[in-house]
């Protein structure tokens, strides 16, 4: 496994907020139109790719329901 190694005179702090994976979101919003239950999903990225699939699915008659959260 890959590190980064940093030597310095000060410790680093603070955080990130990382990005839900594209190539995970695609098959679980595919997969989503096999439950006749509510699927919520959360951290999805907002890409192209995903916007395209979004738009499939509506297109399809599934309603869906996009909500911006920003937690810091």
């Amino acid at each position: 496994m890959e590190y980064i190694e940093i030597d310095g005179e000060r410790e680093l702090s603070g955080e990130i907020v990382l990005s839900g994976s594209k190539n995970s979101a695609l098959p679980i919003l595919a997969c989503s139109l096999l439950s006749d239950k509510l699927v919520n999903l959360s951290n999805v990225p907002d890409l192209l790719d995903i916007k395209s699939m979004i738009n499939l699915i509506e297109s399809l008659g599934v309603e869906i329901e996009k909500k911006k959260i920003t937690t810091f």
